[in-house]
């Protein structure tokens, strides 16, 4: 019957079962949150948006006044011998002399040709932008680390359908034992069907090696965040409901990455815009007040004072206007205006690459879904097929060989039907990491 021939597959998949039990199972949401916490390029991108943020906090330091205060206080002692004009001579010895110095200066920068202006919009531009990179590698992130939690569960159902196979082959040993102990079977029955079971011994060996590097692969994104021991969900959400018309549909403002090229195009316009302004006048508002005091103790010429003291209000304008300086703000701007039309050609190759990324992932998701309907229909032929088999050799109205066939197909089968929800699952991942909404499906920690 058929439970007899599947009767040592439930009794592996209630050990594997237990065994998994005993384990901590992480869903793929805790993942993505450990992820977007600990991945370190998200780090480093959180990083350079806060060093960007603060460039931008402090710009409204161009449009204030810069005020500086200077001053100085010295102690002399000096010899001076003086002969005059009348040839009389006068020396003194240990002249000793007390100046103090003080001033505040304000410069207020009026006119620059706007460059003033420019360079804060640069600067308000480029924190935008890091944000929008912090954003755009979270998508990235949570496209790998979907990608990657789903690698694992494809290969806990490759094991797993290695296991049913290595079921299957215990019991074609069984019934090929039976036939050669009644005489009905030959021993190379025996033998193949031992071989068959020691090789899918040997694949659950190599299956669980390759399950934990692709989990050590999954703990790397998360800096090794996870438990040692750690398992993950046994099956794979597929969305079969995506359109790609909903995809590509205002894709420009939707993805995170064509919004940081875009957003390129302004800074490399806002440099242009600086460039130009070096061709106007630069006006100046210049303030200061100043404080000086002179004392000496006695003085060798009767027209030097022995006290001086000067305080007082200093104001108005300086103006400058480069009139020939090599031709350099001719090259700047003409630089600036070929970084202009560099990133707008970078958008358009960007977009053009999106838009053919979705098509061909579309496509990919497409036909995967269409082959997890066929294979989803031919697993449970599959089995039967082997189920019918398995009995006709109990009865000795086959060969192993036929035995053997049927069961290569079921593995076949599984291994098609595995691949196509991996690859449906990837192709869905990519769409939703083109338009962005892998972090806006995201809920928050």
């Amino acid at each position: 019957m058929k439970r007899n021939i599947f009767a040592a597959i439930a009794v592996l998949i209630c050990i594997c079962s237990q065994a998994i039990a005993q384990t901590d199972e992480v869903s793929l949401e805790e993942v993505i949150a450990l992820a977007l916490e600990q991945n370190y390029d998200v780090r480093l991108f959180k990083n350079s948006a806060t060093t960007a943020a603060t460039d931008d906090k402090f710009s409204i330091g161009g449009l204030i006044p810069v005020i500086t205060t200077n001053g100085s206080r010295t102690w002399n002692s000096n010899d001076q011998k003086q002969t005059l004009a009348d040839q009389s001579k006068v020396e003194r010895n240990g002249i000793r002399t007390n100046n103090l110095t003080a001033n505040v200066q304000a410069t207020w920068l009026l006119f620059d040709g706007l460059r003033m202006f420019a360079t804060r919009e640069r600067l308000d531009q480029i924190a935008q932008q890091g944000e929008l990179n912090v954003k755009n590698q979270m998508v990235n992130t949570i496209a790998n680390v979907i990608v990657n939690y789903h690698d694992v569960v494809r290969q806990k159902q490759q094991l797993k359908a290695i296991r049913e196979q290595l079921a299957v082959s215990e019991e074609r040993v069984r019934l090929a034992d039976r036939r050669l102990s009644v005489g009905t079977g030959a021993k190379p029955e025996l033998l193949q069907a031992k071989v068959d079971m020691n090789a899918q011994r040997t694949a659950i060996l190599q299956q669980q090696t390759t399950i934990q590097q692709v989990k050590d692969q999954l703990n790397g994104l998360v800096n090794n965040q996870l438990p040692p021991v750690y398992d993950v969900a046994d099956t794979i959400i597929i969305n079969l409901e995506l359109r790609q018309e909903e995809i590509a549909d205002n894709i420009e403002n939707s993805s995170f990455s064509l919004q940081s090229f875009k957003k390129s195009t302004e800074i490399a316009t806002l440099v242009l815009r600086e460039r130009k302004g070096e061709r106007y006048p630069f006006i100046n508002a210049i303030g200061s007040y100043n404080f000086s005091r002179a004392e000496n103790s006695l003085v060798i010429n009767n027209f030097t004072t022995l006290f001086n003291q000067n305080l007082g209000l200093n104001y108005g304008f300086n103006f400058s206007f480069p009139i020939v300086n090599g031709l350099i703000n001719r090259r700047n701007i003409q630089q600036a205006r070929i970084t202009v039309d560099r990133t707008r050609l970078l958008y358009d190759q960007a977009k053009t690459n999106i838009n053919v990324g979705v098509k061909n992932a579309y496509t990919s998701y497409d036909n995967a879904k269409k082959i997890l309907l066929v294979e989803e229909e031919n697993i449970g032929l599959a089995r039967e097929n082997l189920y019918i088999a398995l009995e006709i050799f109990k009865r000795s109205a086959n060969t192993f060989i036929e035995v053997r066939t049927a069961q290569q197909s079921l593995a076949d089968a599984y291994n098609r039907l595995i691949n196509a929800r991996y690859v449906a699952k990837v192709a869905e991942t990519q769409l939703l990491q083109l338009n962005g909404s892998l972090l806006r499906n995201t809920p928050n920690k």
